[in-house]
């Protein structure tokens, strides 16, 4: 009788331990289909890229993420506190020569104004593109590794559409990275509204 009691305690052990441990599986896969439906928004996708650990590689991504990032600026609702942060981020893009002739503090505040502009004028930044890598020009200009990229705007304001081209300069810095040294309107630049 003893030993059937305890086959029947051992089996009931085992089914609980079967059973609760299907339970547990099946709620942590609950949880990581969970995680997976969460979709950031560019907002947030810009916030959390960490270009510390991960910075593009090449100058044509560092530009794509410039224009994520000032796309965002224009069309994306945001507080201060998450303006300051892309402005962060966008400034992580930039050359520390560039930096320096833009301090952070007036570096936003001319942002918020500009923004600002954009919003009044019900101007957003419909999308952009940059040149193919084959079309990306490198040099050697006084002893640094420069590289040309050219990228293209299709702007809305209001009910009118612009065309928009950039040029960028970027140089590569002391840890191998490209950053944005300078960029200017393009002699390219179409603005013929549609």
């Amino acid at each position: 009788m003893k030993r059937a009691l305890r086959i029947i305690v051992a089996v009931v052990c085992m089914v609980t331990l079967v059973v609760g441990y299907y339970a547990y599986l099946s709620h942590k896969q609950d949880l990581v289909k969970a995680e997976d439906k969460v979709e950031l928004s560019e907002v947030q996708a810009i916030l959390t890229k960490n270009f510390a650990t991960d910075y593009p590689v090449t100058p044509r991504s560092v530009v794509k993420w410039y224009n994520r990032i000032i796309t965002a600026y224009y069309a994306e609702d945001f507080t201060d506190e998450e303006l300051s942060k892309m402005a962060d981020q966008a400034r992580c893009l930039l050359d520390d020569e560039l930096l320096n002739y833009n301090p952070r503090d007036q570096y936003v505040l001319s942002l918020s104004s500009e923004i600002e502009d954009y919003h009044n004028r019900q101007r957003i930044i419909v999308s952009s593109s940059v040149s193919a890598s084959k079309e990306v020009r490198y040099e050697e200009i006084n002893g640094y590794e420069c590289a040309f990229v050219s990228a293209y705007y299709f702007i809305r304001e209001g009910s009118t559409y612009t065309r928009t081209y950039e040029d960028f300069c970027l140089r590569k810095d002391d840890n191998g990275n490209w950053k944005i040294l300078t960029w200017q309107l393009s002699p390219k630049d179409d603005t013929d509204e549609f």
